[in-house]
């Protein structure tokens, strides 16, 4: 019978990383160090592919539509928890980034690898999301050649979506855009978990931030679109209140109240010297910025 599974070899994740071919033989300390000393080369690859990153950005400011993560295992796991945290930290609604792992939510805590494998896999959960020209998707696969993910962005392109690949080998990608992660092999030869994963939560991370604060998240660097629910979030906005109105940590508490604990709308309500609803008026009509009314 002829074998059907592809050949990777030449792929750049899945070689053998010449430092550490020894990682058995190695003390608890050695061992440590090392895999600590090899996650450098997860930042430079990220700064290295900094333009290709903003070139993304970029594109999900100038849409209105959605930013959607697709992947499968450690990948996907990331896009989900990319998406999770955008809402409790910019206040955004919890549909404008999503993430879709392969297997669904199980997933996330047992490993479905089969479904990786399924071209057509992630059609299911892309078509509940009426995927129009205002989207952009983005597959997140370490070592690049995921049928799920690839089928997942050729299905969101057929729909008009702007699709884009991370990846941290190179690849060929009928994409619109590709950001290529350069983070050569892994310590433990194939496991991209470790700095190919670090990478991808960093370019994640930098992604979602820098588009929050471009369409008026953030405040100096301020995450001003801020909803005091819980007594961490409560304090971190009184003193953000603190600085940017100069007034005492109580009136600033008192001040946050008021505006039913909405960081953005004390901030107004201080400067304008107007009521919380005249605030939400003022702000809506600047977009969301700040820097248009103090």
């Amino acid at each position: 019978m002829r074998n059907m599974e592809r050949n990777r070899g030449h792929i750049a994740t899945e070689q053998r990383h010449p430092n550490t071919t020894g990682l058995d033989a190695l003390t608890t300390s050695e061992c440590v160090e090392l895999l600590a000393v090899d996650h450098r080369d997860a930042i430079t690859a990220v700064q290295n592919a900094s333009e290709s990153i903003a070139v993304l950005v970029d594109e999900v400011v100038n849409r209105t539509g959605r930013l959607i993560y697709i992947g499968c295992g450690t990948s996907g796991r990331l896009g989900v928890l990319d998406a999770a945290e955008c809402p409790p930290t910019f206040q955004a609604d919890s549909g404008k980034v999503i993430g879709i792992i392969a297997g669904g939510d199980a997933s996330l805590r047992t490993s479905s690898e089969a479904k990786e494998d399924v071209f057509e896999g992630a059609h299911e959960e892309l078509n509940k999301l009426e995927l129009n020209d205002q989207d952009v998707v983005l597959g997140i696969t370490a070592g690049g050649t995921t049928p799920w993910v690839h089928g997942g962005l050729s299905l969101a392109k057929s729909k008009g979506a702007f699709t884009a690949l991370l990846t941290c080998a190179e690849v060929p990608c009928a994409c619109d855009h590709v950001i290529h992660l350069d983070t050569g092999p892994e310590p433990l030869t194939g496991s991209t978990r470790l700095k190919a994963g670090t990478a991808t939560k960093l370019t994640l991370n930098i992604i979602t931030t820098t588009y929050f604060t471009k369409i008026g998240k953030v405040y100096g660097n301020y995450m001003v679109d801020l909803k005091a629910t819980n007594d961490k979030l409560m304090d971190r906005g009184i003193r953000i209140i603190e600085a940017l109105c100069n007034i005492s940590r109580d009136e600033a508490r008192a001040l946050l109240i008021d505006s039913h604990k909405d960081v953005k709308a004390a901030i107004v309500m201080h400067h304008k010297s107007v009521t919380r609803e005249e605030a939400l008026d003022l702000i809506n009509d600047a977009g969301g910025h700040l820097t248009q009314l103090l």
